[in-house]
């Protein structure tokens, strides 16, 4: 996909704008997937007593895994993650992934917060996790049509 592919017109977008928000589910199984994909085998992401030993509460998500589930929320919005032109977080929590049926979710919303120059828009995102807030100071760049 390029650019041309984005269906949403910068003149059609208002500040306050609200992105459509998703929930995306974490399971232990998850980690070890995403472990094997991005070659990232700390033993925080897997080994509950290490974790644990760390000081950490249990096992957590890999940062990088919930940068990109919040990022999912502006690509699918766009329809394009090339429009996507920049996108920063501070990672302020971690998301706890506990050994059970259910795991962890991680809650995303997003907003139009500015139109910028050049058809772009800047999109601030929100991204909680067992009712905190997970991401900090989460944003996207997007180039609209």
């Amino acid at each position: 996909m390029t650019s041309s592919s984005v269906k949403i017109s910068y003149e059609d977008v208002e500040v306050g704008t609200e992105l459509p928000p998703q929930t995306f589910p974490v399971t232990r199984a998850t980690l070890v997937r995403y472990a094997g994909a991005s070659g990232d085998f700390n033993p925080i992401h897997w080994n509950e007593k290490f974790a644990r030993e760390v000081g950490l509460p249990d096992v957590i998500a890999h940062g990088m895994f919930t940068m990109a589930e919040a990022a999912r929320v502006v690509t699918d919005w766009v329809g394009d993650p090339g429009a996507v032109a920049e996108y920063g977080v501070r990672f302020t929590r971690p998301v706890v992934v506990p050994n059970d049926d259910q795991g962890a979710v991680i809650e995303v919303s997003g907003k139009v917060a500015a139109k910028l120059d050049d058809n772009r828009v800047r999109v601030d995102l929100t991204a909680m996790s067992a009712g905190q807030k997970v991401l900090g100071m989460a944003r996207a760049v997007v180039r609209l049509a």
